[in-house]
């Protein structure tokens, strides 16, 4: 007998993909459809039809309006059997349909005839129903019925009830405001849904008023509430309470920490958890607060359900984030789970040990790790392998292990994801870790004689060229690079060739041994790696032509381009043949690219210039084309920078007005870009009146007034100021817009005696961010190490209180108004501390670099800040910036 059972068991993946719904097609069902209109219903055929109709409802069918009409109808007429499985079929079948209002009225009466019936499950469901397809005008009818059912005796039938509230008042809240006392009533309830579920619509009833919800939660936390899930729901609504009680309280008390320490012991698994998730999620909670949650979690991680272990575990992980110490008493639970079946659970309980292991843990965790890594998938090894990085970092003289396991899990089978993991730990350590470089770079040179992702190739040769030659052996890699010239696709091959270039240019005793090898490209049958090699044996002055200097070689090979790309293409694409060559200094160098601002009401025409013509020119371009075409404004020089447009007046107001500034060396141009919205009138001579009492150093000198405004036809008017020549004035200004203003007939004509008017504007201030240009490079690390230490300052700073470490980067990196680099503007969740990265270019053409250092105690910022650029003064000056910020 038994082999037919192993015959069945081997076929089993055949009948997987069986369905009793494969192939069944909309008319033939609709056919049979017509069994619903017999005289002798025969219930088990009707329920089997509407399966099929509700399958392919969910699969995405969709029915014509003639089809779901006569479906409906035909399925209005089962409310005469009695058949109680059929009646919960059609039921089903009228929620999924969502008929008209037309259409509701049809079945209005046999629902409200079925909510009032003896049966309760015909009550619930009908309630369901008819809560689901009715507007709010009946609802009012119903209304009193629904009431009684939120207190009825039958749990079955409270419970519709209250879930049906919790729908209806997405759309008609003030109905279900009314209901607040028989709500009230149900928590109190014994039956363990109704509990929930009324406690769940009390407090969505309640939740935009916060005094409200304190109430609820400290008159429930006196122990009223039986249901575990309701219980549930009330540890997190007492997290919310306390969440923002912290934030107005200058104390440190916590209220309601006793209701989630008594929650720990609770009998239900699933509230001793939640009250233990809650307390470990509490902001700037304590380790004295955090010891009873971690107690629980640990006893979970020894229990014979999965989705404890899995539920304590993930927990702790994201507690070791920020309280490592806390969690290492759970250390050897945790290594117990490292052999769990469940995958998920032994990852995390993996990377939650490299977390929170110390120095003598790490070879034996690594001997675990190596056994554990051929089980799971590339997604948990990404996991295991970040935090194989913060570990080394960690642990610096630990390098040696944890670097060779990554170079043995390198060789191992994996997508790129993985590799590229891996890939970008090794870099991290190289980087931060001096005595790592030498094993770091053999390791990824090895792995690029076998990697089948180009891009990881080039990026790793890319590195290799900054880092190898750098190195007490450099020879020692350019067998691996030129191995990548003769064996590889033209992408890498042509990466490869940049990397020798660069071996050539620090390395002088190489040098001969690297034209030879760069000569042996220029046979190349791709014309990008020929061109690569001609470029660089000119540039590096083989077969007596004339190299550049030594130091124009290492800025050409070694420093980023400073000028974003496609603001490089646009001017080439621009620029004209002729005997000028082409002048990179005269690209744009700032990062945005988008066209002047644009008013967003769907069509309105652009209230500042027209659309730009085609290519399109950076912004400055555009705006310093038409700021030398005015005469008052020629003698200002090169315009520095041009802000984003800030807007001055409402949306939907009658006139709409926005600001540019456009910052010279000693002078700042405010562009007022205005569009008059009022089809009836006509506005000249419209002007901006600027009151610069706030801005003690700026001093108007033109005001360019607008001549007439039409209805929705933008014009500009200009106010230009002076102010110290080079100096980053600050300044607040208040703005009214003065005109007159001439009513417009239907024929189009102007009235031609106007009146005087003034309309007033939003203030506008000039910061130091606005002589500041966005200018990023590509290899941050670089250009700080060639930027050199002469005019550099470094000063720490408190933030004070913050919401998060990510609010702080934030404001900071607005104060600055610099540009992010290499992604260093995300802080990741929960993180303590996080390094950021910025460049630009300072007015006076200055360019600067800071790094900020961040971390975060409670809600207490500290920052440091170091700053270099090319002049002292204005790293003097950022600092002044941070500090009155």
């Amino acid at each position: 007998m038994a082999q037919p059972l192993v015959k069945k068991d081997d076929d089993r993946d055949d009948e997987a993909d069986y369905s009793p719904f494969l192939g069944i097609e909309k008319g033939a069902v609709l056919q049979e459809a017509r069994v619903f209109n017999d005289p002798q219903l025969d219930p088990r055929r009707c329920s089997q039809v509407i399966t099929k109709l509700l399958y392919l409802l969910n699969q995405g069918e969709t029915f014509t309006k003639v089809e779901a009409t006569e479906v409906f109808f035909a399925v209005t007429k089962l409310f005469q059997s009695k058949d109680t499985g059929l009646r919960r079929m059609v039921y089903l079948m009228i929620k999924e349909l969502s008929p008209s209002a037309d259409e509701v009225i049809i079945v209005t009466s046999s629902l409200m005839k079925d909510m009032n019936s003896k049966t309760d499950m015909y009550r619930a469901n009908a309630i369901r129903v008819l809560c689901r397809i009715t507007d709010g005008t009946l609802l009012t009818q119903i209304e009193r019925y629904l009431k009684q059912a939120i207190v009825d005796k039958n749990p079955v039938v409270a419970s519709a009830a209250l879930v049906s509230g919790v729908h209806i008042l997405q759309t008609n809240p003030e109905i279900v405001k009314r209901w607040s006392n028989e709500v009230q009533e149900a928590v109190q309830s014994r039956a363990a849904l109704v509990q929930f579920h009324a406690l769940a619509l009390l407090h969505q009833i309640r939740q935009n008023d916060r005094l409200a919800v304190s109430k609820l939660v400290t008159s429930l936390t006196r122990g009223t509430v039986r249901s575990p899930l309701a219980q549930c729901l009330l540890i997190r609504y007492t997290s919310q309470v306390i969440r923002e009680s912290s934030q107005n309280s200058q104390t440190g008390d916590r209220p309601f920490y006793d209701y989630l320490e008594a929650c720990l012991r609770h009998k239900a698994e699933m509230v001793i958890f939640e009250a233990a998730r809650a307390i470990t999620e509490l902001s700037g909670v304590t380790s004295r607060e955090l010891t009873p949650a971690i107690t629980v979690l640990q006893l979970f991680l020894s229990s014979s359900k999965p989705v404890l272990r899995f539920a304590a575990v993930r927990t702790l992980n994201k507690v070791a984030m920020t309280h490592p110490l806390a969690v290492t008493n759970c250390n050897i639970d945790m290594e117990s789970l490292i052999s769990d079946q469940n995958r998920s659970i032994a990852t995390l309980a993996i990377t939650t040990l490299l977390k929170t292991g110390n120095e003598s843990s790490v070879d034996r965790l690594m001997k675990q790790i190596t056994n554990f890594m051929s089980d799971i998938a590339d997604e948990f090894k990404i996991v295991v392998v970040e935090a194989i990085r913060s570990l080394c970092l960690k642990f610096p003289l630990k390098y040696r292990s944890l670097m060779n396991f990554l170079s043995n899990i390198l060789r191992e089978e994996g997508g790129f994801e993985y590799k590229k993991a891996i890939v970008d730990s090794i870099v991290i350590l190289i980087r931060d870790i001096p005595d790592a470089k030498e094993s770091g770079l053999f390791h990824l040179c090895e792995f690029i004689e076998d990697c089948e992702f180009t891009y990881l190739s080039t990026q790793i040769l890319h590195f290799l060229g900054n880092e190898g030659p750098k190195t007490s052996d450099p020879s020692k890699y350019i067998r691996y690079i030129y191995n990548r010239v003769i064996l590889e696709n033209p992408t890498v091959r042509a990466s490869a060739v940049s990397t020798l270039a660069k071996f050539g240019a620090l390395v002088d005793a190489l040098k001969p041994r690297i034209f030879v090898l760069l000569r042996r490209c220029l046979f190349d049958s791709d014309d990008e790696v020929r061109d690569r090699a001609t470029l660089y044996l000119n540039t590096l002055g083989a077969d007596g032509f004339v190299g550049e200097t030594e130091k124009d070689v290492k800025e050409f090979l070694f420093d980023s381009l400073d000028v974003p790309l496609v603001n490089l293409q646009t001017s080439l694409q621009n620029y004209e043949p002729s005997e000028e060559p082409f002048d990179i200094s005269s690209v744009p160098r700032e990062v945005k690219t988008q066209p002047l601002a644009e008013k967003k009401a769907t069509g309105k025409k652009p209230a500042g210039l027209g659309a730009p013509p085609s290519g399109p020119p950076s912004t400055v371009d555009a705006y310093e084309k038409l700021l030398s075409s005015i005469s008052e404004f020629s003698s200002f020089g090169k315009l520095f920078k041009s802000s984003a447009p800030v807007e001055l007046t409402e949306a939907e107001t009658e006139y709409a007005v926005n600001v540019v500034k456009h910052i010279y060396d000693g002078h700042v141009v405010f562009q007022y870009n205005c569009t008059n919205t009022i089809p009836t009138q006509l506005l000249e001579n419209v002007t901006v009146f600027v009151d610069s009492s706030e801005a003690e150093e700026f001093e108007e000198v033109v005001s360019k007034p607008l001549r007439t405004l039409p209805y929705d036809s933008p014009g500009q008017t200009f106010v230009a100021f002076g102010k110290p020549e080079g100096v980053p004035a600050v300044g607040k200004f208040s703005n009214v817009l003065k005109f007159i203003v001439k009513e417009v007939d239907s024929s189009g004509e102007a009235d031609d005696d106007g009146v005087e008017d003034e309309y007033q504007l939003e203030d506008l201030e000039v910061v130091p961010a606005d002589y500041m240009l966005k200018v990023g490079v590509a290899n941050f690390r670089n250009a700080w190490e060639s930027m050199g230490d002469d005019c550099e300052r470094v000063d720490e700073y408190g933030l004070g209180v913050r919401e998060s470490l990510a609010e702080a980067v934030s404001a900071v990196i607005n104060i600055l108004g610099m540009q992010p680099c290499e992604g260093t503007e995300n802080v990741p969740n929960n993180s303590r501390s996080h390094n950021c990265l910025l460049s630009g270019v300072f007015i006076g053409n200055i360019r600067v670099l800071v790094r900020l250092a961040f971390g975060i105690d409670g809600r207490q910022v500290a920052m440091k800040l170091s700053v270099r650029s090319e002049d002292q003064s204005i790293s003097d000056a950022i600092h002044d910036i941070v500090a009155n910020g």
